[in-house]
């Protein structure tokens, strides 16, 4: 199946909506590292609007200081997390044990 043909403008309005979500992506990433950013708050976090919704947890997990992809991946596992959910896919008891996962 063929890319939809799409004017210009609908080409440079996707590039700048794209841009904004990898920096976004980037502003988050950097905070997690850094603690200017609560991970608790962004876990407990339901508002959709914030954007934290369509992050994937693995991605979060990664992003906080001392967690790896092998960290980031035994922890998913034991929390039966699935590796693609995202952190607004969760439900209240993932959210739960995400949050004490964390907080230690």
């Amino acid at each position: 199946m063929a890319a939809p043909i799409r004017t210009p403008e609908q080409r440079a309005s996707a590039l700048e909506a794209a841009l904004v979500s990898r920096r976004f992506r980037a502003d988050l990433r950097l905070g997690l590292k850094t603690g200017a950013l609560d991970p608790i708050a962004i876990v407990k976090s339901t508002d959709k609007t914030l954007g934290y919704a369509n992050i994937r947890v693995r991605w979060f997990l990664e992003s906080l200081p001392g967690v790896g992809p092998i960290r980031a991946q035994d922890l998913m596992e034991s929390l039966g997390i699935a590796a693609t959910r995202r952190i607004g896919g969760l439900n209240v008891r993932q959210r739960a044990l995400l949050v004490t996962a964390i907080s230690r």
